[in-house]
């Protein structure tokens, strides 16, 4: 069955078992082979359409295209609504050749500094080398956004939910005042992944994620994806290949497996995710919850419009008290693991002070609104009364 016939046809579940499946027509397997080929022998066919342009429908050489990576590049196409992906090493990889694919020196771009900080720091201390413009507004304020547009403005970029604030961005309104100007909307959906949000439906012109998250959900893979119309695809494709940041095929092929479970997955996430914001809000040692299920949520009615299907599982909140008690409450938990990243099958704890956003000084933490003791919370899939259980006995320790 076509990719575009799955998209249409298909729930998430059965796209994320099914869609890009490579079908093995001489062994008949059921999974995708790892195809740990750099080369492949060319036919006539591939020639042909070598010469005629299309050198990405053939199997040529590996940082073009390879099996493994085109059917997990087809599956999270799918997932998200999308005709076609780009698989990349890396999130980060992801991130940079999409946005360089439609920069160039004196184009402006349009985005926030509530953002993932390697982010931040890709297009604060790279992009200027470019001669690229940049302008930071407040991902919520949608007045801000238009007025801080320019007649050079090429592109807005923002992540669906931000990192570690969890402000939603409005992305059909802004989608619509980026194309009214003549300019793309790009989004990161690594927090909330299309089980929760499918960004293109409202407007978006690309997705990229880090797949090392949620999409992979295991921990054991650094890879992200760009997905998003043919046309604009091909494009960050070729830049792919002069950057070079091709994802690997036993990568692709543990993300594919790794999806396989990715609406499981993402249910208990969402699920665990609402019964820890909840019990956080109600302890006397917790200053401020951040969480979009919550109706303390400052922007519980477009969360209600976008989140069909849940919330997510990133939880975020400040300790009534300092870092140093933050750290402490880290220190003495048991199931939550100490480490950055986030997504996977188990429960993350970390302090943007100290890991994210260690780069900035207190008074610009504070200015985004990260205060003192603020935590962020990975929820995994383990029993929610386990994790909460932890979390009160660490609690006890502060």
């Amino acid at each position: 069955m076509r990719k575009d016939e799955f998209r249409k046809k298909y729930g998430i579940s059965t796209l994320a078992v099914h869609a890009g499946t490579y079908q093995d027509s001489e062994t008949g397997a059921v999974n995708t082979p790892v195809f740990l080929s750099t080369t492949f022998r060319l036919t006539d066919s591939d020639y042909e359409k070598i010469l005629s342009g299309k050198a990405r429908e053939a199997w040529l050489y590996t940082r073009y295209g390879n099996p493994t990576r085109r059917a997990v590049e087809l599956k999270v196409a799918a997932l998200e609504g999308a005709e076609d992906g780009v698989g990349f090493a890396s999130g980060m990889a992801a991130i940079a050749t999409t946005l360089l694919t439609f920069l160039k020196q004196g184009d402006h771009m349009l985005t926030t500094l509530d953002l993932y900080g390697g982010t931040s720091y890709l297009i604060q201390k790279e992009f200027p080398k470019f001669g690229i413009e940049l302008s930071f507004v407040e991902p919520r304020d949608v007045e801000a956004i238009e007025k801080a547009i320019k007649p050079n403005t090429k592109v807005l970029y923002f992540e669906t939910i931000s990192n570690p604030l969890l402000k939603l961005l409005d992305v059909e309104a802004v989608a619509r005042i980026a194309h009214e100007h003549g300019a793309m909307l790009i989004v990161d959906n690594t927090f909330l992944t299309p089980f929760n949000l499918r960004p293109l439906e409202l407007g978006a012109d690309i997705v990229v994620h880090s797949a090392s998250k949620y999409i992979n959900g295991h921990s054991d893979v650094i890879a992200g994806f760009a997905v998003g119309p043919k046309e604009l695809i091909e494009q960050v494709w070729e830049t792919m290949l002069h950057f070079g940041g091709s994802m690997e095929p036993l990568p692709a092929y543990l993300v594919e497996r790794g999806l396989k479970t990715f609406a499981l997955r993402m249910a208990r996430h969402n699920e665990n995710g609402l019964k820890v914001a909840e019990f956080l809000e109600n302890h006397p040692k917790v200053r401020k919850v951040i969480y979009p299920g919550l109706k303390s949520y400052e922007q519980r009615e477009l969360a209600d419009k976008l989140l069909k299907n849940g919330y997510g599982g990133m939880v975020s909140f400040e300790i009534d008290g300092t870092d140093e008690d933050g750290v402490r409450f880290m220190h003495n938990l048991k199931l939550w693991a100490e480490a950055t990243s986030l997504g996977g099958v188990e429960s993350l704890v970390s302090m943007p002070y100290n890991t994210s956003h260690a780069g900035l000084t207190p008074e610009q933490r504070a200015e985004m609104g990260i205060g003192p003791g603020f935590v962020r919370l990975s929820c995994g899939i383990e029993d929610a009364d386990d994790l909460i259980e932890d979390l009160a006995q660490a609690f006890e320790k502060i």
